[in-house]
Formats: C-alpha cells, structure tokens, sequence
C-alpha cells in the first residue's frame, strides 16, 4: 500500500451536498430498487466510496457502524455484476460474526430485488441442514458470499468454492476479525482468489496492525475517513458511579421506575451476560441473552423475538453491538464500561437511530473509572453522574485520576478537587 489517495470527511458536518443516488452511474434497475425501498440520498461515506469502487481501485475505508458503509460496497459491486456478460461467483465478503452475515445478506437481498442476483450467508453454528444448504448453493452457483472466515475456510477445504474468476473482495470490520484472532484465516483465503481482484477494507478504527494488513493485501488504495467519533446528539447520556453488588438492583430500579420497550443490556464478559441472564428472568423481567454457547437456531430466534418486539431486554457482548440493527431501541444499559472507549460509540449508538431519542446509561464500578473517563475524553464531554436511589445505599466517588480504586481510596487529597457524587437528575431518563 504505497500509495494512497486520501479522503476524509466529517460524518456530524455532513449535509452540504444535494447528491442522489440518481447521479451516479448506477443499472435503472438497481435505481428501482433504491426508490422502491427509499433511498435518495447517499451518506457521506457512500458518497466518497461508491466513485472509487466503480472505478475499480482498492479502498481502505474508516467508518463505523451506522455511517452506511453497507450499502457503500454492495451498491457498486451489484452493478458491476449485473453488468458483467457471464455469471459467476463475483464477490467474497468476509465478517467477523453471523449476525453480520446475516444482515449484509439481507441488505443485498433488497437491494437486488430487481436484478435477480443471488447471494448467500455462510457461517458456522448451524445443524447438517443448514451446512447442506450452504453447501448446495456453492456448487448450484452464486453471485455473492458473505462468510465468516472459519466456515469459508471449511467449504474451501470441502472443495465447494471455486474462486477462479472473483474480482472483489470485501473484508468488513477488520479491526474486529483481527481482534478475534482471524489474521491467517483471511490471510489463507486471500490466497485463493485471483491477484487481479478488487480489495475493499473497511475498518471502524485503524489501528497499526490494520495498516499492516492493508499494506499485504491493497494496490495503491484510496483511502477515506469517515470522523464518527461522537454519539449521536439525540441520546441522552447518564451515569451511575457503582460497586458491583450495586448493578443488579439498578437495573430492576431503572426498568421498574419507567417503562421501556426495547432495551439493550451490555457486559463484558460472556460469564456476566450468562449470570445478568439469569437474575434478571428471577426478577420477573422478560430478558433473554444471546452469546457463543447458543445454538445458531436459538440465537436467530432470540433475535428475532427481539426485532418483533415479543421480548423487551437483550443482553449481549460487545460483538453485539457491531451485529444487532434493530429500530426503536429507547434504552442501552452498560452493565459494564466496555474495555476500549470506541466500543461505547458502538454500544449506545444502537439507540437514537433514524433520527429517534434514546437513554444510554453507563454503570462504573471504582476499577472502571479512569475506562469511562478516556471515554469522556473521546466523546468530548462529561457524562452527567446521576445520584442512586436512597434504597440502594451509597456509590464510590467520581475520582478517575486516583491511583488506588481496587480498595475503595478517593484519592481526595488537600489541594485536589472534591470527589463530585452528583445529583439527581431534574426528570426521569426520556424514552
């Protein structure tokens, strides 16, 4: 990656242009289908993309979950297919979870309502049907893949895909498929397909070994930044400072106090999704969790419950909140602060959607504190730290720059500024 062409654009600026869909050089079908489902103007991200794809020039792409990258390459991609004279597998897209397989095939499925193109999601987790539907469709011939690289790598092995004639491939959120350990799963596929191909990365962030990749695998990329560094303006940001035997009967004090709809609930660790899970159910609150020891049929159905609003609360991992995309969620609860301060962008992005309100409220026990507080400084601002309920006793202050949290010490040292506890908020959190 010698070479780059760069490009970097604002998200939250972002409104300046009067470009459609309609300007670009798209197939009248593939336009039909953009209207049919409503869609007129691109965002920032598929606007600086879908020029550098059409021209066939690999791309390194910032932006993360919300912007549109989506539609940014499968737009592009499925007019080049349908322009081409020959049918053949055309396109391989890699993600790091099921869930996003499932949705990006979704997301093709409609917009190519019109094209008769095909595409199919290949993940693991499933039963012998699901492998054998998989299967079927590689050697009956499809336009498109979207694999996770562990089951991409098991029909390779079956013999099932033949890549011969490939001229793009997609990986998306590459930072996290690093992060899982996929570096030579992609690197083992990558050497399947033709070196002719086109290479779109896309990556929410883009940290050393992202650069690493993209030097190996890109020809002279363009290369775009999409700024989203801070939540949208119609969430509304609280916090709790809290000790852990604290959380739970918070989170039965904040669902009691007001009613919700549709509720998101993240922990870090697959053991606290399990045990949170659990209590929650023993409390008489309809919450279900999704994590790797389900099924793939019971995860999909819990999902589905969720998105059909039968359940209210989902509990899940941080690979969550890259994979759900679900309207209409009023209320993200950090049952944990997530480990890196970009991941709460993602977490309480999933709320205040579409141009929605929501609450995202964050619980920081004494070991979190300087987490949150390197969140406050991404995001630019200091989340308000509301007061617990008298019932629940008191919390920790508020001192992230003290050097001993793990035994209850404030840090409140002569000369320092008064640990502040905060005070209860004037109305209750806004649905």
């Amino acid at each position: 990656m010698r070479e780059q062409n760069r490009i970097s654009i604002n998200f939250l600026d972002y409104n300046k242009h009067n470009l459609t869909f309609h300007d670009f050089t798209f197939n009248p079908r593939l336009l039909d289908g953009l209207d049919a489902m409503g869609f007129s103007k691109p965002t920032p991200i598929q606007e600086q993309a879908i020029p550098v794809i059409l021209s066939k020039k690999d791309l390194i792409a910032c932006a993360q979950t919300g912007t549109g990258k989506t539609a940014a390459y499968v737009l592009p991609i499925l007019n080049n297919i349908v322009a081409s004279e020959k049918r053949h597998l055309n396109t391989v897209i890699i993600a790091p979870t099921r869930e996003l397989a499932q949705q990006i095939d979704q997301q093709i499925e409609g917009f190519s309502y019109f094209l008769g193109v095909s595409s199919i999601a290949i993940y693991g987790g499933g039963d012998g049907a699901t492998w054998d539907q998989q299967k079927r469709a590689m050697e009956g011939g499809v336009d498109l893949i979207i694999a996770t690289p562990g089951r991409l790598i098991a029909q390779i092995a079956m013999g099932t895909i033949k890549f011969d004639h490939v001229e793009h491939l997609v990986l998306d959120e590459a930072d996290r498929m690093l992060d899982m350990g996929f570096y030579e799963d992609i690197l083992r596929i990558i050497k399947e397909l033709p070196a002719t191909r086109q290479t779109l990365l896309f990556s929410a962030t883009m940290p050393p070994k992202i650069r690493a990749l993209a030097n190996r695998i890109l020809r002279n990329p363009s290369e775009i930044n999409i700024a989203i560094s801070k939540p949208a303006e119609g969430i509304l940001q609280q916090a709790y400072v809290v000790h852990n035997e604290q959380k739970e009967k918070l989170i039965d004090f904040l669902l009691k106090e007001k009613q919700f709809n549709s509720v998101l609930i993240f922990a870090s660790t697959k053991e606290n999704v399990k045990k949170l899970d659990r209590n929650l159910q023993r409390l008489g609150l309809k919450a279900k969790a999704i994590h790797s020891d389900l099924e793939q049929v019971e995860r999909e159905n819990v999902l589905r419950e969720f998105k059909n609003k039968k359940l209210t609360i989902l509990i899940g991992t941080d690979v969550l909140s890259r994979g759900i995309d679900v309207e209409g969620i009023d209320l993200v609860i950090n049952f944990d602060v997530p480990p890196d301060p970009e991941d709460y962008i993602h977490r309480i992005g999933r709320t205040a959607r579409a141009a929605t309100t929501g609450t995202a409220i964050t619980f920081i026990n004494q070991l979190d504190q300087r987490k949150f507080f390197r969140i406050e400084s991404l995001i630019g601002k200091e989340v308000p730290k509301i007061t617990l309920p008298p019932e629940l006793g008191e919390g920790p202050a508020y001192t992230p720059e003290a050097k001993n949290h793990s035994k209850g010490e404030h840090g409140n040292n002569s000369g320092k500024k008064k640990p502040w506890r905060g005070k209860r908020p004037d109305r209750k959190p806004k649905s």
